[in-house]
C-alpha cells in the first residue's frame, strides 16, 4: 500500500526559501510586536501583475469582473460575497494598463478605502432586476455606455474587453457600441492557479482552522447524533474563527455515503456506520480549505469490508500524489493515475485532482474513464495548489469512503498542506 506523506517533496533549492517558509507556516493574525505578518500588500500586488499579464498577453484592453472571489483576488477587497453571486451589485473596471476602478452602491463607497490595488471608487449602476425592475433595460443601457466610455479611454487602444459574469443584454449592448467581448474567466482563472508564498500562508491558516473543526467533529462524533448536527461543528468554528462560508454541505453517514454527493441531513448516525465528508471552506482570509476524511462511528470495531474500501481509496490517494510534480502533463498524469477495481467505476469521483486557491478553480483533472471526453491539455506548473482526490463505494453497495488532501506543486513532487491524521482503525 502506497503510504501518504510528502510525495516526494522539494529538493535542494526547488522551492524559493519563502515558498518554503509559506508552506511551513500557519501565521499569526492577531496583533503582535514580535511575530512577523502576512505581507498583505505584496499578496495583493502579485495577484493584480497576473491578471494583467493574463490581459496583456491575449491583446485584451480591460476587464470587467463581477465576480466577488475574482474582484477579490484582483485587488483584496469583499463586501457581501455571497449575496453578489446572485444580486450583481458591485463590479470592477480593471484594465490592462491604466486606473482600476471600483463600482459600489452609494452606501458602501467606503468598504475599499485604504486598499492600494483600487485608483477610485465610483457609485454603480444597479444591473439586477431585483433593483431595477421595469427601468432594467434602461439601467443596462447606462452601465453599457459606462464601461464602453472606460474601455475606449482606458484600453490601450485595445476594445477587446473581458468580462467574467453578464447577462445576454449587457454583452449585446457592449457590442454595439464597438466593445468586442470574450470571457473573462479563463484569464482569471490562469491567473489564480499559480500561488505566491502570501497565498500559501493564507491557505494554510484556512486549513488549520478546517482541521480544529474536523478534530472538533471526531470528538463530538457518537450515535444519535444527526449529520447535520455533526456538519454544524465545522461550520460554527469556521465562523467562530474567522472564516466566511462552506461552499457545500458533504457529510453523509452509513448507507447515505454510497453513491457519494449527497448533502447533510437530519438521518441518525448509528453505530459502526462510516461518516465521510468534504470541508470546502472558505475560510478566513478568504482561501479554501478543501479536505475530505472519513470516520468510523463506535462503539465496536470497522468491518472488513469498511477497511477494504478505505484502504483502496487511501491508496489511491497516495500513488496520485507520487506522479505530481511540475512540468508533468494532464495527460500523463491520468495515464499513470491509480486503476481502481472495476465495481468501483460506476460511483467514480469526477476529478482525480483539481486546482485550489479562493475556491476550487482550473484545472479539473478528469479520471481515465472520462479524460478523453471531457479531459484538455495542460501541464502542471511550480507552486500550482492542487486537491488530489478519491471517492470508494461499489454500485448498489450501503459503503462509501471519500479522501482528499491539499498539495502545493514543486519541481521535484508535491508538498501536503493538510495534516490532519488518517484512521489508524481503518488502516490496520
Amino acid at each position: 500500500m502506497a503510504k501518504i506523506g510528502n510525495a516526494g517533496g522539494r529538493g535542494k533549492g526547488d522551492a524559493s526559501a519563502a515558498m518554503a517558509r509559506a508552506v511551513r507556516r500557519t501565521p499569526v493574525v492577531t496583533l503582535s510586536d514580535t511575530e512577523a505578518r502576512v505581507d498583505m500588500a505584496a499578496m495583493r500586488g502579485h495577484r493584480l501583475a497576473r491578471v494583467r499579464a493574463q490581459l496583456r498577453k491575449a491583446n485584451v484592453g480591460a476587464a470587467v469582473l463581477l465576480d466577488p472571489i475574482n474582484i477579490r483576488y484582483a485587488t483584496g477587497s469583499r463586501n457581501h460575497s455571497v449575496f453578489v453571486t446572485h444580486f450583481p451589485s458591485r463590479y470592477l473596471f480593471l484594465p490592462a494598463e491604466g486606473p482600476v476602478i471600483l463600482f459600489e452602491g452609494k452606501d458602501y463607497v467606503h468598504v475599499a478605502g485604504g486598499l492600494e490595488t483600487i485608483n477610485e471608487v465610483r457609485p454603480l449602476v444597479p444591473l439586477s432586476f431585483f433593483f431595477n425592475g421595469q427601468r432594467h433595460d434602461e439601467q443596462i443601457r447606462n452601465w453599457t455606455k459606462q464601461i464602453a466610455d472606460l474601455a475606449k479611454k482606458h484600453g490601450g487602444g485595445s476594445l477587446r474587453l473581458a468580462i467574467d459574469k453578464c447577462d445576454a443584454p449587457m454583452a449585446l449592448g457592449l457590442e454595439a457600441r464597438g466593445v468586442k467581448t470574450v470571457s473573462g474567466q479563463s484569464f482569471l482563472e490562469r491567473a489564480r492557479a499559480i500561488k505566491s508564498p502570501e497565498e500559501i500562508e493564507c491557505m494554510n491558516y484556512s486549513i488549520a482552522v478546517a482541521e480544529v473543526g474536523m478534530a472538533r467533529m471526531k470528538a463530538a462524533l457518537e450515535p444519535g447524533l444527526t449529520e447535520n448536527q455533526l456538519w454544524s461543528v465545522l461550520y460554527g468554528t469556521n465562523i467562530e474563527m474567522g472564516g466566511e462560508w462552506i461552499d457545500a454541505r458533504l457529510l453523509s453517514a452509513g448507507d447515505r455515503a454510497n453513491p457519494w454527493q449527497q448533502e447533510a441531513s437530519d438521518r441518525l448516525i448509528r453505530a459502526q456506520e462510516l461518516v465521510a465528508f468534504d470541508t470546502d471552506m472558505v475560510g478566513p482570509l478568504g482561501y479554501c480549505a478543501d479536505i475530505s476524511r472519513t470516520y468510523f462511528c463506535g462503539p465496536g470495531k470497522p468491518s472488513r469490508a469498511q477497511k477494504d474500501h478505505y484502504k483502496l481509496a487511501y491508496e489511491e490517494i497516495g500513488h496520485n500524489m507520487a506522479l505530481v510534480r511540475a512540468g508533468l502533463s494532464f495527460r500523463d498524469f491520468v495515464k499513470k493515475s491509480f486503476r481502481t477495481p472495476k465495481k468501483y467505476h460506476a460511483t467514480r469521483y469526477p476529478f482525480i485532482a483539481h486546482g485550489i486557491g479562493m475556491c476550487d478553480e482550473w484545472p479539473g483533472i478528469y479520471p481515465w474513464q472520462d479524460f478523453d471526453a471531457f479531459g484538455y491539455d495542460g501541464t502542471l506548473e511550480e507552486n500550482m495548489t492542487l486537491c488530489i482526490e478519491s471517492y470508494v463505494g461499489e454500485e448498489g453497495g450501503d459503503i462509501g469512503v471519500k479522501l482528499e488532501r491539499q498539495v502545493l506543486v514543486t519541481k521535484s513532487g508535491c508538498v501536503p498542506l493538510d495534516k490532519f491524521p488518517f484512521e489508524d482503525e481503518l488502516l490496520a
